[in-house]
């Protein structure tokens, strides 16, 4: 029973380091002013993947219920539909306004802080007056919980297919979704890094490096919802 619920954690870690998964929190995180709020937002990803597939779950396992092929496929389509928006919305903001870099401390911890000038604008010294979010971020709760959505039905099958106990199925959902949450909580701190690095010395290269997420997540988001609909035959 507990090599069991051990490879249910392990691979919940995994499944956090999918690529649509990597996708959408890079490119939440496009935005982020610290190491640690990046953190929150997979943290958020993580709670909202597993409060989904806990709940799915639980109604499959007690009503042996099956999710229907078609559902499962519509739900994929949405996360392609969702990856794109993300993508495109890292591209608006990145585009609409010029990012400007400062590394500060507060309380003795040093982070960075990224706010925006409008083009042509001046540099304004109220900018640096600014609010550090705490809790949890919603918007990273809601992209987690959409992907647990679609991902339910694998991880259903998974465990009807390997556990014959109720409860014993209901601690393997459990452990698999506090690894995706450990999972994606260390990948927000690797995505943070490279952030941290370039704050006040490397403007074009943050700048350059939130394109390339931006983009990665709308080619991704496109290739999904288009194996979806063609190859998988979605709308035929």
């Amino acid at each position: 029973m507990l090599s069991v619920l051990g490879l249910g954690f392990l691979i919940g870690m995994k499944h956090a380091l999918e690529a649509d998964h990597v996708a959408a929190v890079a490119s939440l995180a496009s935005g982020s002013q610290s190491i640690g709020e990046t953190t929150r937002m997979g943290v958020a990803w993580g709670l909202g993947h597993t409060l989904t597939l806990f709940l799915i779950g639980s109604v499959v396992l007690m009503l042996d219920w099956v999710v229907p092929e078609t559902v499962a496929l519509i739900l994929e389509f949405v996360v392609g539909l969702m990856l794109v928006g993300l993508g495109l919305d890292v591209m608006v903001r990145l585009t609409r306004r010029k990012a400007h870099f400062h590394a500060h401390a507060h309380g003795g911890a040093r982070h960075f802080h990224a706010h925006r000038h409008a083009p042509g604008g001046g540099h304004d010294v109220s900018a640096h007056h600014h609010a550090h979010p705490r809790g949890l971020p919603i918007r990273a709760l809601l992209v987690g919980f959409v992907h647990g959505l679609a991902g339910s039905a694998a991880l259903v099958l998974l465990t009807l297919g390997t556990i014959s106990s109720l409860w014993l199925g209901f601690a393997y959902m459990l452990l698999f979704g506090l690894g995706s949450v450990v999972g994606m909580a260390i990948l927000s701190c690797a995505i943070a890094l490279p952030l941290r690095f370039t704050a006040g010395r490397l403007s074009v290269a943050f700048r350059g490096l939130t394109a390339g997420i931006g983009a990665a997540t709308v080619v991704l988001g496109v290739s999904i919802a288009w194996r979806v609909a063609s190859a998988q035959g979605l709308f035929q």
